[in-house]
């Protein structure tokens, strides 16, 4: 197996030097590619200082991790947020996953960096929705072969919900499964709005979605929270 990992990019200067630190003492040959959507802090030069490759891209999070995948060079490909820590082994457990019949993609389970018990239980719930709707989101580091990826034809241009158009799109295809060991990230986006909050306005966007509201409506909706 020949990995490549993708991480999509817009003023992450806060997390992407601990990330990329992470990820060079995990795997030090790792072929590692940020996408940078346009951050005007010191995003680019701390990807750079910390050894990834760069490339810019704009049009959102979709047209980034579509970017990052046409320029890496591996086999298998792993979408990583920026803000997210993967365990020691990833590797081992992307080919594991990988390996079992009838599989076409897998992620992690989710732990968030925060000791609010409440979180806990959006955890308990991701790894249910994960494991038995098979519907991962983006912030568990989606993995796949190369191939597979070009057989969905990439990430869906949407200004939201890229990942998860793009995972019910492989349901078509096969399995998704679950790895043993959780990634790590951040509790920020909890803590910018509160937890009840944010999980209230990502059930509506998904209860939008199912209802026919368009992405672009969607999306201005989103950024009104």
């Amino acid at each position: 197996m020949h990995l490549s990992i993708v991480i999509p990019t817009l003023n992450e200067a806060a997390q992407i030097t601990q990330t990329l630190t992470r990820l060079r003492a995990q795997s030090p040959g790792v072929d590692c590619w940020v996408v940078d959507g346009g951050s005007v802090d010191q995003t680019v030069e701390l990807a750079i200082v910390s050894g990834a490759r760069v490339l810019h891209c704009t049009g959102g999070r979709g047209a980034q991790l579509n970017l990052g995948a046409r320029h890496a060079a591996g086999d298998t490909l792993l979408f990583l947020h920026a803000d997210t820590q993967l365990p020691p082994d990833f590797e081992g457990e992307v080919e594991s996953v990988l390996s079992q019949p009838g599989v076409v993609a897998g992620a992690f389970p989710l732990d968030i960096a925060s000791a609010d018990w409440r979180l806990k239980l959006v955890m308990w719930g991701t790894q249910h929705r994960s494991r038995w709707l098979q519907l991962p989101y983006g912030d568990q580091a989606l993995f796949l072969k190369r191939s597979t990826f070009e057989a969905t034809g990439g990430f869906p241009l949407l200004p939201i919900m890229e990942d998860f158009v793009w995972v019910r799109s492989l349901q078509r295809l096969g399995r998704i499964a679950l790895a043993q060991s959780p990634v790590l990230t951040s509790d920020r986006r909890w803590k910018r709005l509160g937890l009840v909050q944010t999980t209230i306005v990502n059930q509506l966007m998904i209860l939008g979605y199912f209802a026919g509201v368009s992405p672009q409506r969607l999306a201005q909706w989103y950024r009104r929270y």
